[in-house]
């Protein structure tokens, strides 16, 4: 347990260093909220009931999708695992430091709209806190599911990148934080729940946070952890397939200087 905690620390203290954690955890969202809360406002009036949510969710998908892949890729897809197995450190390590990490900036990321909102766009806070920040801790978790299985399965930078925003651009889209969803048609309506952010919206506007919504969310959260716990098995299967062989070419090569 001591290790784990160190781990997450030290993951916190780098990512605080990672331009791209800054850029896509706080700067990106931030930004966009600053701008759009204020063109939101002023279209709809209405808008400020709801204006806290749909940028939060709109932040959490950002970094989740976008920021965290990357990072995941950049450990999981080089040499680094391999020093990982080789001091005898769980390859699960570096993906749930990472995890808790980037969960605590979202989080941080989170309260700074909800704290801002009030003030700068005379946006309504959240009728139940508790009730609030309990759905907006399951949708950090189920989007970071998603960008771990993202970063996990896809070992090339470009692709990820790419792959990462066919994810996020939809999600947004769909989710009806920029527009009410049910002027979508059907089948777009339906694609959109697909995406953790259209139910993580609904969970937390007032009086959204009941079963309907949550499960949903969880059955993504179940999805999305099994394909990391399966590829993180996988990896670690290749780990001991490539020792393995590089051992019988060492006896090999032996043998046949010996001879």
């Amino acid at each position: 347990m001591n290790a784990f905690i160190y781990a997450v620390a030290l993951q916190w203290k780098l990512d605080i260093r990672s331009k791209s954690l800054l850029i896509t955890c706080y700067a990106v969202p931030l930004l966009f909220f600053a701008i759009m809360g204020g063109i939101f406002t002023a279209v709809n009036p209405q808008a400020k009931y709801t204006l806290i949510q749909s940028m939060t969710v709109m932040g959490v998908s950002m970094g989740a999708l976008i920021g965290l892949p990357p990072s995941l890729a950049e450990i999981y897809g080089s040499d680094i695992r391999k020093a990982y197995r080789a001091n005898g450190v769980p390859l699960s390590l570096g993906l749930f430091s990472m995890l808790f990490s980037a969960f605590i900036h979202l989080l941080l990321m989170s309260a700074i709209i909800c704290c801002v909102a009030p003030a700068a766009f005379e946006a309504a806070l959240p009728e139940n806190l508790p009730a609030y920040f309990a759905a907006l801790a399951v949708l950090i978790f189920v989007s970071l599911s998603i960008g771990s299985a993202l970063g996990l399965a896809v070992k090339n930078q470009a692709k990820l990148t790419m792959v990462a925003q066919l994810v996020f651009l939809p999600s947004i889209m769909l989710s009806g934080i920029l527009f009410p969803a049910e002027l979508l048609p059907p089948a777009l309506k339906l694609a959109g729940r697909l995406f953790p952010a259209s139910w993580g919206y609904r969970l937390m506007i007032p009086g959204g946070f009941h079963w309907n919504s949550l499960w949903p969310l969880l059955l993504i959260l179940a999805a999305a952890s099994l394909a990391c716990a399966l590829r993180i098995k996988r990896l670690r299967a290749e780990y001991f397939l490539v020792r393995r062989f590089s051992a019988i070419s060492v006896i090999s090569a032996q043998e046949t200087h010996g001879v």
